[in-house]
């Protein structure tokens, strides 16, 4: 059976090579996600060419929808979700035909991705955070510096990656004390986040009782957040540091790198926060993903309202 390598023979692999470069570059998309969407579409235009199909023309509406029916009935299938992020970078590949002058219409576009479940983000609630942060108490190296980064996740939204590219320099802030931060997210895009005061407390506490002792153990570098061998802790070291202080704070949850992100989302939308302000504070890119908190929410407020009104409950 023809696999990749006999794939890469044909017309399309020279196109899809121009396309990751334009992603790549042109787009700013990070290393990983050019990398999932190589794997993606070399599976496809490997697909494309055990059926004979070596160049853009071939490609049409019946061919893309039979090979999302291939990934769910073949011998292992895709989930749900996999298929659909096949098909996203299925279309952003033929959306690069069309502008290309390759292909004269879409043949992606109306090819419906299989419907996913409903996934609301579980967030912590403020009492299992406040244990969660309790757990990192301590004199050692390694808890003043954990401390500080739990309670720079809660305080400012940052993804887990972003908190460990940090650099000392982005902490912004009068008399050495971080008052915001500047993170950069997806695709290298800019925000400016502001620091709560335990978080700053947390922070300065590290930034002059363990960071100095923790640089000293490695080469010279800007990282805010280091190893105990002095090196930039990375973002597996920062999810381990996660799970061990909810193990140490017993609490029975899944966590996951997200957690910290989720509740601090939640919780100002529960205190009052505007939908928009959230949103700039996550960095993202539409108000629609940032509303799927509200989601969460207004489901814990009808909870309440169940609970607590006399004549809200179903008569029996």
């Amino acid at each position: 059976m023809p696999g990749a390598a006999d794939a890469r023979s044909t017309v399309l692999p020279r196109e899809l090579e121009r396309y990751l470069r334009h992603v790549g570059i042109e787009r700013g998309r990070s290393v990983n996600t050019v990398s999932a969407y190589r794997r993606d579409l070399e599976g496809f235009v490997a697909a494309l060419a055990e059926h004979g199909i070596v160049d853009a023309s071939g490609i049409t509406t019946a061919v893309v929808t039979a090979y999302a029916r291939s990934l769910r009935e073949r011998q292992h299938p895709l989930a749900a979700s996999s298929v659909a992020r096949a098909l996203s970078s299925v279309r952003g590949f033929t959306s690069f035909l069309v502008d290309e002058g390759l292909l004269e219409a879409d043949p992606a576009v109306e090819v419906t991705p299989p419907k996913l479940p409903s996934r609301l983000p579980k967030a912590l609630t403020i009492e299992q955070v406040e244990a969660l942060l309790a757990a990192t108490d301590g004199e050692e190296l390694d808890r003043v510096r954990d401390k500080a980064l739990l309670e720079l996740l809660y305080a400012t939204g940052a993804r887990v990656s972003e908190a460990v590219a940090l650099n000392v320099d982005d902490l912004i802030g009068d008399g050495g004390t971080a008052d915001v931060i500047r993170l950069f997210g997806k695709g290298g895009k800019q925000r400016i986040v502001p620091v709560g005061s335990y978080a700053r407390a947390a922070l300065d506490s590290y930034l002059v009782r363990a960071r100095p002792v923790l640089s000293a153990r490695g080469r010279a570098t800007p990282a805010l957040f280091l190893g105990m061998r002095g090196a930039r802790l990375s973002r597996q070291s920062a999810w381990l540091i996660i799970r061990g202080a909810g193990d140490r704070a017993l609490l029975d949850l899944a966590l996951s790198p997200h957690s910290m992100r989720h509740s601090f989302a939640t919780h100002l939308l529960q205190g009052g926060a505007d939908v928009r302000v959230v949103q700039e504070l996550l960095g993202h890119a539409s108000v629609a993903t940032t509303q799927i908190y509200t989601r969460v929410t207004a489901d814990a407020l009808h909870d309440v309202y169940v609970t607590a009104h006399p004549r809200a409950r179903a008569v029996d």
